[in-house]
């Protein structure tokens, strides 16, 4: 509601990234998944977070392939997420186990299938993620660093931002575990954001 987004957002310790699982953005499939929302609903929550938090980083959870997942509900499924445009999608073909509803459905989506899906899907994340990203470069971020890792033969240290975007700098002191201030540059290491300590 928008009296909850208010309200955490009031709270200085509160760190703009919601991770709202939607498993998919179609309604036929959303209900044969049994889930008790729908698209509209959820891209209305999208929306107000959005307008209550500047530049919120959302991130999902979506399956490929669930049973009579056919192609024009994926196709409905992917244009939804392009709508809402995520900063990141975690991606999941789906999986049969043994017991559960689904796992007896008809029209079990075969695995091939389930990977070309999945591969379309994660293609739209990466483009998702580099759009996200680009708004960050030449902004000034407050990132907990965490450790140090080699990248292209280089030693960085990284860490997250309130948004839980990954940023490394180069390594030249213990950052472990400090808040800092980093200037974003459009430098990158290997798939990460790069910048430097101010």
């Amino acid at each position: 509601t928008r009296e909850f987004a208010e309200g955490i957002a009031a709270l200085p310790k509160m760190c703009p990234h919601f991770h709202l699982s939607l498993q998919s953005g179609c309604n036929t499939t959303l209900k044969r998944m049994n889930r008790r929302y729908t698209a509209e609903e959820y891209y209305e929550k999208c929306e107000l977070l959005r307008e209550v938090f500047d530049h919120p980083a959302l991130t999902t959870d979506v399956i490929v392939g669930f049973p009579g997942e056919t192609e024009e509900e994926f196709r409905e499924s992917k244009a939804f997420l392009e709508k809402v445009n995520f900063y990141e999608t975690h991606i999941f073909k789906y999986s049969r186990r043994k017991g559960t509803k689904a796992a007896v459905m008809e029209n079990q989506i075969p695995e091939e299938l389930k990977t070309k899906r999945s591969d379309i899907l994660l293609k739209l994340d990466k483009e998702h993620r580099k759009e996200y990203e680009a708004v960050l470069v030449g902004t000034e971020q407050e990132v907990l660093f965490e450790e140090e890792v080699t990248i292209d033969r280089k030693d960085w240290f990284v860490g997250h931002t309130k948004e839980y975007v990954k940023i490394a700098v180069p390594a030249e002191e213990n950052l472990a575990n400090q808040l800092q201030m980093v200037k974003v540059s459009a430098e990158r290491a290997g798939d990460l954001l790069a910048g430097e300590v101010r």
